[in-house]
């Protein structure tokens, strides 16, 4: 799936990098935690399924919410789940389910996501107090939210 360019609007959540990298996470996790112990299939390979699971989930969702702030709500949610995630993938890693080399490219597509889900939710904070107040839901095709 190719990215659109800042240029075009977005014509659904599915075009957004941050959603496209997420799904790639979700992939990702699937792939490693099928080699963790049967003894972990419903405990932590399941919890780690079911947060990473929610980063593109929550990115859907909130875009197709009618609010700004319930959009901003769902990023801080999917936020949230990633977080969930980095501390499970260390957790497998001190249980030495994995090794390094095999965590490094999911940890640093987990950095990558944080940081576009980071730049997505600072562009649909409300503006400055004394600034003109822009549109209550912006088109989510704008620039500001093709993170």
């Amino acid at each position: 799936m190719g990215n659109v360019s800042r240029d075009q609007p977005l014509k659904s959540y599915r075009d957004l990098t941050v959603w496209q990298k997420s799904v790639d996470l979700v992939e990702s996790i699937y792939r490693l935690s099928a080699s963790f112990p049967d003894s972990e299939k419903y405990g932590l390979t399941s919890q780690l399924r079911r947060a990473v699971v929610s980063v593109p989930s929550n990115i859907a969702e909130g875009y197709g919410r009618d609010h700004r702030g319930d959009y901003r709500h769902h990023l801080s949610i999917a936020n949230g789940s990633l977080k969930e995630v980095e501390t499970q993938l260390i957790i497998a890693g001190r249980l030495e389910y994995m090794d390094k080399e095999q965590a490094r490219p999911i940890w640093e597509l987990a950095q990558d996501v944080g940081m576009m889900l980071n730049r997505l939710r600072a562009s649909l904070k409300p503006p400055s107090a004394g600034l003109k107040p822009g549109p209550q839901n912006p088109e989510p095709g704008t620039r500001n939210c093709s993170a």
